[in-house]
Formats: C-alpha cells, structure tokens, sequence
C-alpha cells in the first residue's frame, strides 16, 4: 500500500478540480492546469478534497497511486502559490540580463552571449545581475527550465565558478599546488 497515496489533497478556498475520465482539470487563481493520469487509479473529487484508489491491481500500481496524488498536490500547489527556483552565477565576469518576460542574456565566459528563452508558463526574473528565478505554475516546467539553465555551465570543481541552485553545495578540489606542497 502507498502511504502517500492514501492521504486526501485537500482543495483550498479558489481552486476548482474536475475528473473527466483519466483527465484532471485542476483552476484556480493562478491559471489552469491539467494533467492525463493512468488508468489504473480513479480519481475523485470528494467534500473540498481529492481522493486517489487503485482501480487495476497492476505491478506497478502502488507506485502509480502515489505518484497521481503527489501530481495532483502540485496541480493544486501550483495554481495557488505557485513554484520557484533560484540560481546564482558566480565568477568573473558572469552575468544575467533581463531580455522580455521570458528570456535572459547570460554571459557565461564564452565566446559569444547566450540568449535563453523560457518555455510559454514560465517566467524569469533577474536580481542584481548575478540571480535567476524561475516561476511558474508547473513544477514540472519550472525544474526543468532551471535545469537547463544549471546545464549551459555547471559550477567546476577547482574555483566553483558557473550557474548553481541556490542552496546547492559545490564538491571542491584542491588545486595543483595543494598537492605537490608535502
């Protein structure tokens, strides 16, 4: 049995959920989103509360239960709060500039400007030149965004220099005079 999938999501003041079959529609103040669940988990909307049950006694249904539930929390999560990730850009001339809602320049030491756009539901803001956030209402969307961003130039391991979460501890080495000094 899932632990996970057994808990209700209870739906907040604002947020409307409807099941057509294997799709939910979950609205509320944010937008709309909506997601296609498996067959094998019923899905039903109960007393301001969602309520996920095996249908199909599968291989893989417990795992199923649990993952539609932690699904819908975020559909719900995400029109009422939404999601955000933070990346920091540290080195030497690395820096973040805003181009529109959705797309920044990022100077990365390369040797041309990199110009990233965000996919449509997702926004990027920039503070002080050397700070992303990514928001948006998908969580899915919205980690994925950040990771290609974390992607175009992953912090190294001798000077920690490149775009990492903020948070994110980076694994360092010591250099090459560290190592002959005995």
């Amino acid at each position: 049995m899932s632990r996970l999938g057994k808990m209700p999501v209870l739906i907040p003041a604002g947020v409307t959920v409807s099941v057509d079959g294997t799709k939910v529609v979950v609205k509320g103040p944010k937008g709309e989103l909506t997601g296609d669940m498996r067959r094998e988990i019923g899905v039903e909307v109960k007393d301001n509360t969602v309520v996920t049950t095996i249908k199909q006694d599968t291989k893989n249904a417990t795992a199923y239960w649990g993952l539609t539930r932690a699904l819908i929390a975020n559909m719900v999560t995400g029109v009422t709060v939404g999601f955000q990730k933070q990346l920091e850009l540290i080195g030497v001339g690395y820096r973040v500039k805003q181009n529109g809602a959705d797309g920044v320049i990022l100077t990365l030491g390369f040797s041309h400007p990199v110009d990233f756009k965000a996919e449509k539901g997702v926004t990027l803001e920039v503070g002080e030149n050397q700070t992303i956030v990514v928001k948006g209402m998908d969580r899915s969307l919205v980690g994925l965004t950040a990771a290609k961003i974390h992607k175009l130039k992953k912090p190294e391991p001798y000077k920690g220099k490149g775009i990492k979460y903020t948070g994110e501890v980076i694994r360092r080495k010591a250099g090459k005079a560290a190592k002959t000094a005995k």
